[in-house]
């Protein structure tokens, strides 16, 4: 018997109407109705004494019922005995601060749609934008463009402006915002040899010199004690002492989630889906 019939036969019996029914399963009633004349009719029983205050089972309805209540709660723990024993890892990458950004809703999203699965985040330094995903250390990753995106689907969940780092004393730090023009002559923060080369040009300033950071810690450290430039997403928490100033000629950062162009499996696929559902104003910080 199709389960999903069973199931609207149980609701129609426990709730003794058609529309209280449909409004349980969150369908419309018509269609609630042609299922259950479609089970009497292939059953040749009545199921249910129909009145103009709802229904009542027959006992042919009332022996269905049982039986049905039983076959579901099988079917039931079934599902729930397979899930459980295909319980899976799933390896989230994060770049730096991109952590933050899976917030309550992503969680609670996945979490229901996959309660067994063993959700691991590996956070990956400056050096590699792709969080891991490139040297296949994580299966998914939360990130930020621009990046060489051989090989990487990327799904953009929200574009990030991006700043200039200063200390408060800069005599730059009052403006409303700056140009790439206002800029040029600084000392700037440089990131380790091999870094991706799109992630390095955007974040850099392409002049050797200045000190190599890691991490984002060492990045505003820099521009705190030694007045080091440094770009960086609005909104980066900052020490006292340093302010990020909007650069107007720069394009965005997009925040995105990335995985392996072939394939990753039904976790990967539904990650990114459950991710890709969210607005822009649930991966606000």
């Amino acid at each position: 018997m199709d389960l999903r019939v069973l199931r609207y036969f149980v609701a129609v019996a426990e709730e003794r109407h058609v529309g209280r029914a449909a409004g349980r399963l969150h369908m419309a009633q018509p269609p609630l109705s042609r299922a259950v004349r479609g089970r009497e009719d292939e059953l040749g029983a009545t199921l249910f004494e129909r009145t103009p205050k709802g229904v009542s089972l027959t006992a042919a309805g009332a022996l269905l019922y049982d039986e049905a209540v039983a076959l579901l709660a099988r079917a039931d723990r079934i599902r729930d005995r397979v899930t459980a024993a295909g319980a899976a890892t799933l390896t989230v990458g994060t770049l730096a601060d991109t952590a933050e950004h899976a917030g309550a809703r992503l969680v609670a999203l996945f979490r229901e749609r996959h309660p067994h699965v063993d959700v691991r985040v590996h956070e990956t330094d400056l050096a590699d934008p792709t969080a891991g995903l490139r040297a296949g250390l994580v299966d998914v990753a939360l990130t930020r463009t621009p990046f060489v995106d051989n090989g990487i689907s990327v799904h953009v969940l929200r574009p990030v402006r991006t700043g200039v780092v200063l200390r408060d004393d800069d005599p730059l730090s009052g403006r409303p915002s700056v140009s790439t023009a206002d800029l040029a002559g600084r000392r700037w923060i440089c990131l380790p040899d091999g870094t991706d080369p799109a992630w390095a040009a955007y974040w850099t300033s392409g002049v050797p010199g200045g000190p190599v950071v890691r991490t984002i810690q060492e990045c505003l450290q820099a521009a705190l004690w030694n007045g080091i430039s440094a770009f960086a997403p609005l909104g980066q928490p900052l020490p006292p002492g340093l302010r990020v100033v909007p650069v107007v000629d720069r394009p965005p950062s997009d925040l995105v989630v990335a995985w392996p162009k072939a394939g990753g499996g039904p976790l990967v696929r539904g990650f990114v889906r459950v991710a890709a559902s969210l607005s822009p104003a649930d991966w606000t910080p």
